[in-house]
């Protein structure tokens, strides 16, 4: 005797989208696993040093904003003539 049907797609459709078909989810960062070791450590390197020259940029900025204020605060007031 022959063997049976295994699968049918009657009514696969419809319950398939009676919970919506929906997308995998997606991550803010993928995994690693399974990447390159050489590349993995040059790229933890990269944001180490990336975050060095951000510190340098940030620390100029402060002080450019402490002598720009300083600059403000000894700059006499506008005198206003009376009328």
């Amino acid at each position: 005797m022959a063997k049976s049907k295994n699968y049918s797609h009657h009514n696969q459709n419809r319950k398939n989208h009676r919970n919506g078909i929906k997308k995998p989810k997606t991550h803010r960062h993928s995994s690693q696993d399974g990447m390159d070791r050489k590349f993995l450590r040059n790229l933890r390197f990269s944001k180490k040093n990336n975050k060095l020259g951000k510190k340098k940029v940030r620390a100029q900025n402060e002080r450019q904003w402490a002598e720009k204020a300083a600059r403000l605060a000894a700059k006499p007031a506008p005198v206003v003539a009376a009328a």
